[in-house]
């Protein structure tokens, strides 16, 4: 049966409408924005066929565009559309966390994060320096590596620091191909770049391990 048929409150659009966008299931928000389905196929079925074939909504937006195009019911206009939705979700959370408290917005930081660095093939480590009042100075990828591995120098972290003048700062690297768990190296990392950085009255407030569907922080694991 079409959508247009459906009962007013179970159909998508009119549902956002009257009860809000986080009263949709994710097959139901992913269906407005592919706004049509095919043949013997409503847009729902389509949704719920796509978040079945990519496992979520996150592996669906990390999908390379040509594993994303080769996909039933998508292709390079939808590809392109998603890309830009994607992008200004990540401007407007950074717009967020520039104009205040990092700290008052923990959900903003992790969800910029998550959009940042979940897509990423390969390992990518970031840092966000904070100025004294906790205010983003800016975010900056710092070092790139493998699938398993990247090669992070507490000099140039320092360094960077020190030239955003920098009283604070937020380092995070995502997990491509496994769980948000932190492994030794990970955590010995963290307490070489704290002791570096406290040398130079620089705090590290957190270090946030981003996976496909997992955000680990290290604060809040009481690891700093």
């Amino acid at each position: 049966m079409p959508i247009k048929d459906w009962p007013e409150g179970e159909r998508p659009r009119e549902k956002l409408l009257k009860q809000g966008a986080q009263a949709l299931s994710d097959a139901e928000l992913l269906a407005i924005f592919l706004r049509t389905g095919m043949q013997g196929k409503t847009a729902v079925d389509l949704a719920r066929e796509l978040l079945a074939r990519f496992g979520n909504l996150g592996a669906l937006f990390a999908a390379a565009e040509q594993e994303f195009c080769s996909q039933p019911g998508l292709g390079p206009a939808k590809y392109v559309q998603l890309q830009a939705v994607l992008e200004l979700a990540r401007r407007s959370l950074n717009e967020t966390l520039a104009s205040g408290d990092a700290l008052t917005s923990p959900n903003a930081v992790r969800d910029f994060l998550r959009l940042t660095l979940r897509a990423r093939e390969q390992e990518v480590f970031y840092c966000v320096f904070l100025d004294a009042q906790n205010r983003v100075i800016v975010g900056e990828e710092l070092f790139r590596g493998t699938l398993t591995q990247t090669s992070v120098y507490p000099r140039e972290v320092v360094r960077r620091a020190l030239q955003h003048n920098a009283a604070a700062l937020i380092l995070a690297h995502n997990h491509p191909s496994g769980a948000a768990e932190a492994s030794q190296a990970d955590r010995a990392l963290t307490r070489v770049l704290c002791d570096a950085l406290k040398l130079v009255d620089v705090k590290v407030l957190d270090h946030f391990i981003v996976a496909q569907s997992q955000i680990l922080s290290f604060a809040e694991r009481g690891w700093l």
